[in-house]
């Protein structure tokens, strides 16, 4: 937090990290989404990372089911949520147990003292009470009696039980946020009356709780400052806060809409990618058909069913349910039919840990299929390309009649950040390859010379009728066969379809230094705190180091040997145990690449990556 003293009550920030934790039933996402928005309509730039138990509701007052948001709130350029946090509103003594190692010295904690009883410091393995044993000396610590004050200012609201009242306690830690960082109320009360629409008692209640927050903090003497963080200066135009997954479901309606084809889902639900199907199902009038199957490979199924028939068709997974679909996007790369695959990222392996970022899925995206079975692979790295990147998955797989995996990760989907609105007269024209009637000599599997993608007959169509399936096929007529020059001759052109993709995707681009010391590479959802970190290096003096982030898997960038050699030293970041930089050595014979690697759950910090990016300069 960077501050400029104004006056003795009132300081200026640059940025701030605010962070709210309590029990998974606290309301700790809706708060943290709420002073997200709120925000970012006053114009400050704006990262958020939620991190929730897997649990629906885990055991209360537990350790391992604490629910926090963060959020990075500036009038500059914000890149990531942020590493050490400037206010910590702790809900119970879980959440100020869990959370408390990420508090700067000296700054900010609000507690919630009616939750510190005996009981719940025994489940948060606390052995004394940190509020009265003098551990928390070096931090600025506000105690407010928030459940009993959230009771007192709903005593004469009636039709609410003891538990709904209780529940409205976030707001009064909200209302308290408010005050100090000169928020609007008139967003979440607006929220409220939307949200709570012919429940007139819980719209009064959480209003009334959020005003008894804001006016108990500007009465509070143990709240010295409060703070401004004055708007970002940001390219003109028409924002809105939007999460990654959001963003990947309005791309595909984008592309769908520019392509002229009605847009199908066939998915099963599983964390963290549900939300792009509660979003598309959402839009039956833009003529999306969603389709929630029984299981993964139905999902996936359904696709291939609706794209053989015509339609632009998506399913959308995560780790487990990719390995499930193997075995049919097998079938979609043989049948050269058009399908996009999203796998949102999660901790594995099995099960593993659902509600947190991992990018361990890479070499499954890639290799993670019987036979020679390339794919088109890309990936979005920020919450709000993930619109861009759906956008261009639908293009790429559209005009090159191949299966597209679009890897997103937990990080980037359920993180927020200021979204510029889009035009769909702005974006890149979407051409697909149906054909609505016979040439004399038509052949299904006859070639465009330029990219190999085939021609989409759609079945029924008078003069087109041809055979499908998952059996190696006759390069023209498509046709069974198994002579073996006829099998070598697809599997090498199968492949050498997707090295022409080379052709049309954009080079790889290198920011800060072009050449130098050091370069970082990383790809994916770890851009944002890579380009900070970078950034924060550059800005301090140290030249020479580079960043180069790609979005494009396979096939890599035409351009990229040639980006790789201009450094001395290269450093490949990734949230697994080495799979990018795995691909890297397999192509790149004779460039030596050292690894940052860390599979935790949790995204990079700023700290440790200059940490280890000095290491690498010496």
């Amino acid at each position: 937090m960077t501050t400029v003293k104004t006056k003795q009550s009132e300081q200026a920030l640059e940025a701030v990290v605010v962070r709210f934790a309590g029990d998974s039933g606290d309301g700790m996402q809706l708060t943290g989404t709420q002073f997200s928005d709120t925000s970012a309509m006053f114009g400050n730039d704006v990262a958020t990372f939620p991190n929730y138990p897997a649990e629906i509701r885990a055991p209360q007052g537990s350790l391992y089911g604490v629910s926090g948001f963060q959020v990075h709130i500036g009038s500059v350029e914000i890149s990531t949520p942020g590493d050490n946090v400037d206010l910590l509103v702790a809900m119970n003594p879980a959440g100020l147990k869990t959370n408390l190692h990420a508090v700067k010295a000296g700054h900010g904690i609000i507690v919630d003292t009616d939750a510190f009883t005996h009981k719940n410091l025994e489940k948060a393995q606390y052995s004394s009470n940190p509020l009265e044993d003098g551990s928390l000396d070096g931090y600025q610590v506000i105690e407010v009696s928030m459940t009993s004050l959230t009771k007192e200012a709903l005593k004469d609201v009636e039709g609410l039980d003891n538990k709904s009242i209780t529940r409205s306690k976030n707001m009064f830690a909200l209302g308290m946020v408010y005050w100090m960082y000169h928020r609007s109320r008139e967003h979440t009360i607006d929220f409220f009356k939307k949200k709570f629409k012919g429940k007139p008692a819980l719209i009064e209640a959480n209003t009334k709780v959020l005003n008894a927050g804001f006016y108990f903090a500007e009465t509070l003497e143990l709240i010295p400052n409060s703070y401004t963080v004055a708007p970002a200066k940001m390219p003109s135009g028409k924002y809105r806060i939007i999460m990654g997954n959001t963003a990947t479901a309005w791309g595909f309606l984008a592309a769908a809409e520019k392509s002229g084809l009605e847009l199908f889902l066939g998915s099963y639900p599983i964390t963290p990618a549900s939300d792009i199907l509660h979003e598309l199902a959402k839009h039956k009038h833009f003529g999306v058909k969603s389709l929630q199957a029984e299981d993964e490979i139905a999902g996936i199924g359904s696709a291939i069913g609706a794209s053989f028939a015509g339609d632009l068709a998506i399913t959308t997974t995560s780790g487990p349910g990719l390995a499930l679909k193997s075995e049919a996007l097998g079938l979609a790369m043989m049948l050269e039919l058009p399908l996009v695959v999203v796998d949102v990222q999660r901790g594995g392996p099995s099960t593993g840990l659902p509600t947190k970022t991992e990018q361990s899925d890479l070499l499954q995206a890639m290799y993670g299929r019987n036979g020679e079975s390339p794919v088109i692979v890309i990936a979005a790295s920020t919450p709000a390309n993930c619109f861009n990147f759906a956008y261009e998955a639908c293009k790429l797989t559209l005009e090159h009649m191949t299966p597209v995996i679009l890897l997103t990760d937990g990080y980037i989907a359920n993180g927020s950040a200021p979204w510029k609105i889009k035009s769909v007269s702005e974006m890149p024209d979407i051409k697909h390859r149906i054909i609505r009637e016979a040439k004399n000599t038509w052949h299904p599997y006859e070639r465009d010379k330029d990219t190999l993608a085939r021609d989409w007959a759609v079945p029924g169509t008078a003069g087109l009728e041809h055979r499908v399936g998952g059996l190696e096929k006759d390069k023209l007529s498509g046709q069974v066969s198994y002579v073996p020059e006829n099998h070598e001759h697809m599997t090498q052109v199968r492949a050498e379809k997707i090295k022409k993709v080379q052709n049309y995707i954009p080079d790889l681009e290198v920011k800060f230094a072009e050449e130098g010391e050091l370069l970082v590479v990383g790809w994916g959802g770890t851009y944002g705190t890579l380009y900070a970190a970078v950034k924060e290096l550059a800005s301090s003096g140290v030249s020479g180091v580079g960043l180069a982030h790609f979005n494009y898997i396979n096939p890599l960038p035409k351009n990229t040997e040639e980006v790789l050699r201009r450094f001395k030293k290269i450093v490949v970041c990734e949230l697994n145990n080495g799979q990018f930089v795995s691909i890297l050595r397999m192509n790149f014979n004779g460039i030596s690449f050292e690894q940052f690697n860390k599979v935790q759950g949790l995204p990079f910090g700023n700290a440790e990556l200059i940490k280890r990016f000095k290491e690498l300069l010496g």
